[in-house]
């Protein structure tokens, strides 16, 4: 089966290995939050994922960079949620810390893309004004 650049990416993996373990705790939480923060912790954890395919398929590295900061935007909403769920205790303090472990090696690895996009995008650019 055919890969595309993004699933090879380390932090690819762990998003999506969040995301799905995310569910396993989410359907502990009540019923009657299942459109709300169900929803929320849902749609920002997966767009961790979900930004850097999306950012995979842009032409420069600066466009690609975008969307790796959006990424970790997604993820640090995901954290506000998740101290969200935990004050309503919905989550005991122990699974908050793995969440949040899993969250800030997660972080770690999309800044580390940010920086080489962006200094990607500006060694191209001053190989073009070299021309």
């Amino acid at each position: 089966m055919f890969e595309y650049s993004f699933e090879r990416l380390d932090v690819y993996k762990a998003s999506l290995q969040f995301s799905v373990e995310l569910r396993d705790v989410l359907k502990a939480f009540p019923e009657d939050e299942k459109f709300d923060l169900v929803r929320q912790l849902k749609r920002s954890a997966d767009s961790i994922g979900s930004c850097l395919a999306e950012g995979s398929g842009r032409s420069s590295r600066k466009d690609q960079a975008y969307f790796t900061n959006v990424a970790y935007a997604s993820a640090l909403e995901t954290v506000s949620h998740l101290n969200l769920a935990f004050k309503l205790e919905y989550i005991d303090e122990n699974t908050l810390r793995t969440l949040r472990k899993s969250l800030s090696r997660i972080t770690f690895q999309l800044n580390k893309l940010y920086q080489y996009q962006i200094r990607a995008s500006d060694n191209l650019r001053d190989n073009i004004n070299k021309s």
